[in-house]
Parts: structure tokens; C-alpha cells; sequence
């Protein structure tokens, strides 16, 4: 009961700050946005401290080497922290900024106008960053936010929360515009999903199991940043160099992010010229390779053969499911039948199957000969993300300020009645 009754609480002081932070000057805003940026680089050492307490547990818990990756903090990760949090004080406040506007045959003047959502509460797990860029942009967007975090990075998370709060108390903002549940408690998730009187929007980053939890438990509208199984085609007609960089680094460079590289396609008129030595490269980087008969046969030895699930799998590791198909169309049917619409990408030097793999393939952001490690909204241009949205509703892919805020309409008259 003592639980329920404080993150109630919780959920109270934030639904009064947004009220507060949803008028809030660009100019203000901004400025304590280029103070936040400062006192993770203040920070540091008590940030780092307090990681290598979440990567010694998760050590000794055998965790995977990915997970460990997505947990790590360092020098550099903490400085692109703040370089994200800069970016986004320079990026252009979405609220108050006009949709559109028309005037109507009563003379009413309507403009369509962008507005915070409100309390956003995010429930997340392993990567610390996700502190700093979820705080970053929900503040800019003029909405309060709740954050829980997983246990494995809890010492992580709360100091990177109080590097920022400091910021938040120097400036008198309200209790509650930002808040961290620290508890380990796994109560607290299921309390949190059931306070829709104060709470606008959940979004859920982490593992199948945390969003499946959160959909069937939350009475607030939730927003799925659901698994990335994401593709690589390489077509017929493809820079097979080029194809070789692409699918390399989509797989090897972060393997435990969620725009990672999980099954790669060939088609078979460019696989006994392509996979031999992409193989050869993917072995030599630890990479596991599951493929179809096609590919063990090209491959020869040091390949399992891929069952139904491995293309259905998120493997978040080096392991690399592998096909051949026979055409592009079969290609785009794989990746509609078995992806989670992340993010897909063909590499092909053919404009016409450039533009019919972008037509068909239903998946949030869908690439021509580029890397899908760039489903990123730092990448996009958007100074962060909050996540990788695979919903269609309310929003799609990267989500940043834009996607932070809903509308409304301001209707301007001069006395009109209906009649």
C-alpha cells in the first residue's frame, strides 16, 4: 500500500509540473537544456562510479556481452549524452508551432495547433542513455515525464536523474516535471499502468516480454518500440563492395541495438558471387550464421541451418539468420511476413527495385543502399530519441519532439452562433 501511495503521488507532481512546463519559453528551455548538457560533463566521475557498480553486478549475474555493451557507460558515451541534449536545445520548439489553418463558411478562423501530451511515463531497460535523452525531450516538448528504468542499471540511471535534477531545482522548476522510480520492486510497473487520471501516454523500450507486460496490464495508451528483427536485402543487381561494407557493419558494429542487422537476404543470382566472402568475414568477426540449405551449400562448413524461429528471432548478439531467395518480390514477402517493421534495407544499383522495395515493404523506416544502424534520432536529425516506434498510431519510427506532442484547435470568431 506504502508503494501505491507514492508513486501515486509520483504521478500527481507530474501531472501539476506539465501544466507548468507546457509554458515554458523556447528561450528558457533551452538555456536549462545547455545547463543539463554542462552538468553531465560535471558528472562524470560519480556517472562512471556508479556504472561500474551495474556492469560488476551484471558480470556476476553471466550476463551476455551485448547486454553488457548496452549498458556500459564511458568517457565518450557520457560527452554524446550531452552533445545530444545540446542538439536538442537547438532544434525548434514544437509547441505552439501551427499545423495548419483555414478560415470556414461562418467566418470562423481555425488553426490546427501543436501542444505537449501531458505526463509520459517510459519504462525501459539496461541502456543509461535512455535517462538523458528521454529527460532532454520530453522537457523540450513541454511534457513531464516518469521514468522507470531496469534494475541492472539502476545505480547508472539515478545518477545521471540527479545530475539533471540539480539543474531542475536550481531553475525552481515544479517537483515532479521529472521523476525517476528507483525501487526494484516489479510492483511498482504494474501500479504505475494503472494511473490514467494522471498519467497521458506509456512507452515501453526493452525486451518482448516488458511490452507484451505493459500492453495487457496498462490502462493508458501505449506506444510499442517493439522488436527490431530488420533486414538486409542484397539484390541482383547490387555493388556487392558496397553490399559487403552495408551488411557488415549493420551486424558487427553495435549487435545489441534494436536497428541491428538480424537476417540478411541474398538473391540467388548474386549469392555464389556475394556470400563466399561475406561469410568468410562474418566468421572471422565471431558471427554465427543460421542459413538456408542454399547458404550452407555456399558456405560449406561452420553453418547451421536456419529453422522457421531464427527468422523470427531478435538475436541482439552475433548471430545472423541467412536466406537466399529467388526474386525481389520473394524477398519483400519475407521481410513483411517475418519482420517486426522496423527498419529494412536493399542495397541495389536498379532505381525500379529501389523504389518498389520503398512502396512494399511495410516497415517504419525502409533504406536504399545504407546501413539500418541509422534508425536512430540522433541520426535523423532529431537530437535524440525516445525510441523506435514499430505502432502505426500516433507515431512511426524515431520518435523526438514532434512526435512528443498532439494538437489542438485554436478557432478564432467574431460573434458567430449556430443556427
Amino acid at each position: 500500500m506504502e508503494l501505491k501511495k507514492q508513486i501515486t503521488q509520483i504521478a500527481k507532481n507530474a501531472l501539476s509540473a506539465s501544466r507548468v512546463l507546457a509554458n515554458l519559453t523556447a528561450s528558457d528551455k533551452n538555456r536549462i537544456l545547455e545547463e543539463m548538457s554542462a552538468s553531465l560533463q560535471n558528472n562524470k566521475e560519480q556517472i562512471l562510479k556508479a556504472n561500474k557498480k551495474d556492469i560488476a553486478l551484471a558480470k556476476a549475474s553471466r550476463l551476455s556481452a551485448a547486454f553488457i555493451d548496452r549498458l556500459a557507460l564511458n568517457e565518450q558515451r557520457i560527452e554524446d549524452m550531452a552533445k545530444c541534449l545540446l542538439a536538442v536545445s537547438r532544434l525548434a520548439d514544437p509547441v505552439g508551432a501551427e499545423i495548419k489553418a483555414w478560415q470556414v463558411s461562418s467566418g470562423l478562423q481555425i488553426h490546427k495547433v501543436r501542444v505537449p501530451i501531458g505526463v509520459i511515463a517510459i519504462i525501459y531497460e539496461s541502456r543509461p542513455n535512455v535517462t538523458a535523452d528521454c529527460i532532454g525531450l520530453a522537457f523540450k516538448s513541454g511534457n513531464s515525464v516518469i521514468l522507470r528504468g531496469g534494475s541492472e542499471a539502476l545505480h547508472s540511471n539515478l545518477a545521471i536523474f540527479e545530475a539533471l535534477n540539480e539543474i531542475f531545482k536550481k531553475n525552481k522548476l515544479p517537483q515532479g516535471s521529472i521523476n525517476i522510480i528507483a525501487t526494484k520492486n516489479r510492483q511498482a510497473v504494474n501500479i504505475l499502468l494503472k494511473l490514467n487520471a494522471y498519467i497521458d501516454l506509456v512507452i515501453p523500450r526493452g525486451g518482448e516480454g516488458l511490452i507484451k507486460k505493459v500492453v495487457a496490464l496498462s490502462r493508458i495508451p501505449v506506444i510499442k518500440h517493439y522488436k527490431g528483427i530488420c533486414h538486409v536485402y542484397v539484390d541482383d543487381d547490387a555493388d556487392l563492395n558496397m553490399a559487403e561494407k552495408i551488411c557488415f557493419n549493420a551486424k558487427v558494429q553495435r549487435p545489441g541495438v534494436c536497428n541491428a542487422m538480424e537476417s540478411m537476404l541474398v538473391h540467388r543470382d548474386a549469392a555464389i558471387r556475394f556470400l563466399p566472402g561475406m561469410l568468410k568475414k562474418f566468421k572471422e568477426a565471431g558471427v554465427e550464421i543460421r542459413g538456408c540449405p542454399l547458404t550452407q551449400q555456399i558456405g560449406k562448413e561452420g553453418i547451421k541451418k536456419a529453422k522457421d524461429a531464427d527468422y523470427r528471432t531478435e538475436y541482439s548478439d552475433l548471430i545472423l539468420a541467412v536466406k537466399v531467395v529467388a526474386s525481389l518480390d520473394e524477398a519483400i514477402t519475407h521481410i513483411n511476413e517475418y519482420g517486426s517493421h522496423h527498419s529494412d534495407s536493399i542495397i541495389t544499383d536498379d532505381e525500379k527495385n529501389a523504389r518498389e522495395f520503398l512502396k512494399k515493404v511495410d516497415s517504419a523506416c525502409v533504406y536504399v543502399n545504407a546501413s539500418t544502424r541509422f534508425t536512430d534520432g540522433n541520426q535523423f536529425g532529431m537530437g535524440a530519441e525516445i525510441g523506435i516506434s514499430t505502432d502505426k498510431l500516433h507515431a512511426r519510427g524515431p520518435m523526438a519532439l514532434e512526435e512528443l506532442t498532439t494538437y489542438k484547435y485554436a478557432v478564432w470568431g467574431s460573434g458567430q452562433v449556430r443556427e
